[in-house]
């Protein structure tokens, strides 16, 4: 069982930035993906960037070159800086974290509300 805790949320404006922090309750290195997903009400949850084991990043066409995914193995802590936040860029932001063990198991933390004002 993997506990995730999502904070850094807030308000900010259109332009600024915020730095999202995911702590694990177990060593990052052991989890082989942890992924930020964000999620509008009324709409699907989507992905936003994720990070392997490996260290190998990946990110959403609609925030590259704006966001940045990072990790502390040390903290058991996975970043998401937040640059040129805009406001389509509302949402709830959700931490995951993909285990592989003889079967696949799905963890999710509590989400954080990031909002951007115009």
């Amino acid at each position: 069982q993997v506990q995730l805790v999502e904070s850094g949320g807030g308000l900010v404006q259109a332009g600024g930035s915020l730095r999202l922090s995911c702590v694990a309750s177990q060593g990052i290195a052991s989890i082989n993906r942890i992924g930020w997903y964000r999620q509008v009400p009324g709409e699907q949850r989507e992905l936003v960037s994720s990070i392997t084991d490996a260290g190998s990043t990946n990110y959403a066409d609609f925030v590259k070159g704006r966001f940045t995914i990072s990790r502390d193995t040390a903290k058991n802590t996975v970043y998401l800086q937040m640059n040129s936040l805009e406001p389509e860029d509302t949402a709830v932001y959700y931490c995951n974290a993909i285990v592989r063990f003889l079967k696949i198991y799905y963890y999710w933390g509590q989400g954080t509300q990031v909002t951007v004002s115009s």
